[in-house]
């Protein structure tokens, strides 16, 4: 029986039931879990002083392509919405294999767990020159994060009307059938699990009506989740209407993509009626504000999903309509544009922190994580307020307001991932060497 104990932090938002904030308080991690949260507790273990800092939930990413950190600041793409991006970007992709794909996994998740992220889902849609799931499934595991992996696809392709190049589809009954492969070879249903599966046609401008009924078929008979893009922006609703002559929401729920087993990505363009059917649905969102103004796409209505009951959490989405993967700044940002959007008092530094830790775990169904209380797994990110970002805050645990955008430490069911700011489980140096080599080589 391993025990490691964090001991006299100066804040702990707890993010449990009541929304419980502690101070001078400590936090014992036994086997992978927190096993008692309080005052003067001991151990024969190992001791982590959190002396200075603000100890909180890992944050939870709901939604990424981790195989764009390879394309970041693609100069044709720089400037352009949505679809033009893409079909800047949809070429250089279909140049990626297996290396290709572990390699810009492996950096897009070192850079979420150095802001904090202990749980991560990932989008992966396309499979060139024979990558797979399992690239990013292994990157994943040597690093360390708790993963959440979708077995993404794109099946109508340029010729049949489609956005994608031919090359980067696939053919509708292998993708059920590979679905099958990752979901009996990975997921792993239990409490405190590592990895679990997701299925998640690209978006409905990319499959068919027909693949978007049979994975939401699938994915039931499996017991998975379900995911896609939804209502990113104007160009997606006029795209709907036109071709399904509704809302995208309507096309969802036409489909059986509604439900507590369902996180759409994005939803920027939702509107009242939609809102109401993810909250009487339980369909929860996964708000990606920094790509959002990247692409130009507009604010999302969080306000009115969050009073609705909407389950939101927050994503960073890929590096290549970011160019950033750092879920702090990403929660900020999401405050910042509430406020924008509805006044200053929209939305709290410590509400949107719940959104990014929380409310990203509940999205995910998995309840298990996002929280610090008895019984949760033991994913814990500290903050060292002792930083010039916080210097002479009156309010430590308004940490999006005045606090570190890196994490101090970071531990992932018990193992720490990152100590003193750096992470323990790979050479990250050496893999970013690597990253920046297969960058160069994609440029000529």
């Amino acid at each position: 029986m391993s025990e490691i104990l964090i001991k006299n932090a100066d804040t702990i938002l707890t993010m449990d039931d009541t929304r419980q904030e502690l101070t001078g308080a400590d936090i014992l991690i036994r086997d992978g879990q927190i096993s008692q949260i309080g005052h003067g507790l001991n151990t024969m273990g190992e001791v982590h002083d959190a002396s200075g800092c603000v100890v909180t939930p890992g944050l939870v990413n709901t939604h990424h392509h981790l195989y764009q950190t390879l394309t970041r600041a693609v100069p044709g793409g720089q400037d352009a919405l949505l679809f033009g991006w893409l079909k800047t970007l949809y070429p250089i992709w279909a140049r990626f294999g297996p290396t290709e794909m572990f390699t810009s996994a492996q950096i897009g998740l070192a850079e979420l767990a150095l802001s904090g992220c202990t749980l991560s889902s990932d989008h992966l849609y396309l499979y060139p020159n024979g990558s797979r799931l399992d690239d990013t499934i292994a990157a994943a595991s040597e690093l360390g994060l708790r993963f959440q992996p979708t077995r993404g696809a794109m099946s109508i392709g340029e010729s049949d009307g489609g956005l994608p190049p031919d090359s980067l589809v696939e053919a509708e009954a292998d993708i059920l059938e590979d679905m099958i492969r990752v979901v009996d070879a990975f997921h792993d249903p239990s409490e405190g699990s590592m990895c679990r599966v997701g299925l998640a046609p690209c978006s409905p401008f990319s499959v068919s009506r027909d693949l978007m009924r049979d994975a939401a078929l699938l994915a039931r008979d499996k017991g998975v989740m379900l995911h896609t893009h939804l209502a990113e922006n104007d160009e997606d609703i006029a795209y709907s209407e036109a071709q399904f002559g509704c809302r995208p929401g309507q096309y969802a729920e036409e489909l059986g993509w509604t439900g507590p087993d369902v996180w759409h990505a994005h939803c920027v363009k939702l509107d009242g009626a939609e809102i109401d059917l993810f909250a009487r649905t339980g369909t929860g969102v996964a708000h990606c504000p920094c790509s959002n103004c990247r692409l130009g796409s507009g604010i999302a209505p969080v306000r009115a999903m969050r009073d609705q009951g909407v389950n939101v959490g927050l994503g960073a989405d890929g590096s290549a309509s970011n160019d950033n993967g750092n879920l702090m700044l990403e929660a900020r940002q999401a405050m910042l544009l509430q406020r924008v959007a509805n006044g200053a008092d929209a939305m709290s530094s410590r509400e949107a922190l719940e959104i990014a830790t929380r409310g990203g775990a509940d999205v995910l169904g998995r309840p298990d994580c996002g929280r610090l209380q008895r019984g949760k797994r033991a994913d814990i990110a500290i903050w060292d307020m002792r930083s010039i970002e916080s210097a002479g805050s009156w309010d430590p645990a308004a940490l999006l307001l005045a606090g570190p955008m890196r994490v101090k430490h970071l531990f992932v069911e018990g193992r720490q991932i990152v100590r003193d700011g750096q992470i323990t489980t790979i050479d990250l140096p050496r893999v970013i060497e690597r990253q920046n080599r297969l960058a160069m080589a994609l440029q000529n």
